[in-house]
């Protein structure tokens, strides 16, 4: 089980909404596959270019203001962050990650 930690006062799990469900720390596949499997209907996990994550885990894209993780869960050695306006990024250990949008 994967398990969600709230990093924001207003934050709640339901506003999560699907996401949780989509991954599973027994299926061998990295976050990026589950999720791709889980979003179909979405569109799939379809990475987004030009986002730079600060070592405060803050999402900056150019000419936005940073956004701040509202939740995160490690499945295995991915760091999953959750963000405002359903972005969701994969942070591997080494710091490299993608971004998409999953609303």
């Amino acid at each position: 089980m994967v398990i969600w930690e709230l990093l924001h006062p207003s934050m709640e799990l339901a506003s999560l909404g699907y996401l949780p469900g989509m991954l599973n720390d027994s299926d061998p596949r990295p976050a990026c596959k589950q999720f791709d499997t889980g979003y179909r209907n979405g569109g799939g996990w379809q990475p987004f270019q030009g986002h730079r994550l600060r070592g405060d885990n803050a999402l900056c894209y150019p000419g936005d203001p940073p956004m701040y993780p509202l939740a995160q869960a490690w499945l295995r050695d991915e760091l999953i962050l959750y963000y405002p306006h359903d972005w969701v990024a994969i942070v591997q250990r080494d710091r490299s990650f993608e971004v998409c949008r999953m609303d």
